[in-house]
């Protein structure tokens, strides 16, 4: 599992048939990423092998 807030690594790499899952956070700042770490925590946690799952992280 990868945890990052690339979020063109969707266009850069192809994970079909990978043994990593790849969760990206839409906001890297942490007083955003903070109050949104339940939903991080749950992605992080139900990630699949060869998927990609965003967490939405609003900067507002």
């Amino acid at each position: 599992m990868l945890l990052t807030t690339d979020k063109n690594i969707r266009f850069q790499q192809n994970l079909e048939g990978r043994r990593i899952a790849v969760v990206v956070l839409g906001n890297g700042l942490w007083p955003f990423v903070k109050p949104m770490l339940p939903q991080v925590a749950t992605a992080v946690e139900t990630a699949i092998a060869g998927t990609l799952v965003m967490v939405d992280i609003q900067s507002r």
